[in-house]
């Protein structure tokens, strides 16, 4: 049965920097262990997954009114991949720049995630993760310490931030792979 998706979805207020310093307990992931060279790979992985998942049956349901469905989840991973893409841009050629803020729920709300198409989606996620992968591929050895804040005060360095990114993937890949919603 599908849970219609017009009940927006409590915000999550946590600082989530945490998980470069220990390991998730959720999804498992020791994001402190990813090296800066395999960020892209795990990029590219999580794409991958959440391609598959998108092709599946129930793609577009909630499992309950208050957890996101794979294709919702898939839609903040393509934004994300955006949102991330930018402030690497940013890392790799501003000296030490401040992010944007990006209010993720908003961004859910607005775009009406739980309305788009999930092919539409699906490619999306793969050419904004791949371009994201592709500048993480670009990092040369000195660049791997250069230095980004984002506006709550979260200090970050390309590898942390290619860390923190891969967390935040792989736990949404852990999101909709769990029981298979």
């Amino acid at each position: 049965m599908r849970i219609v998706p017009d009940v927006a979805i409590e915000p999550d207020g946590k600082d989530w920097t945490w998980v470069l310093q220990r390991p998730c307990p959720e999804c498992g992931l020791a994001a402190s262990d990813v090296a800066g060279g395999d960020v892209a790979g795990r990029v590219r992985d999580a794409a991958g997954a959440f391609a598959q998942r998108l092709t599946e049956p129930g793609a577009t349901d909630r499992p309950d009114e208050g957890t996101w469905s794979p294709l919702e989840y898939a839609c903040h991973v393509r934004d994300v991949c955006r949102v991330f893409d930018g402030r690497l841009a940013a890392m790799l050629e501003q000296d030490d720049p401040l992010f944007d803020y990006w209010d993720q729920d908003a961004t859910a709300v607005a775009d009406r995630y739980g309305e788009q198409d999930p092919a539409v989606v699906r490619q999306q996620v793969a050419d904004e993760a791949e371009a994201l992968a592709g500048r993480f591929d670009s990092v040369g050895d000195e660049q791997w310490q250069r230095p980004g804040r984002r506006s709550n005060g979260s200090v970050f360095t390309v590898e942390t931030l290619g860390q923190y990114l891969v967390h935040d993937l792989v736990h949404h890949v852990h999101d909709v792979s769990a029981g298979r919603r």
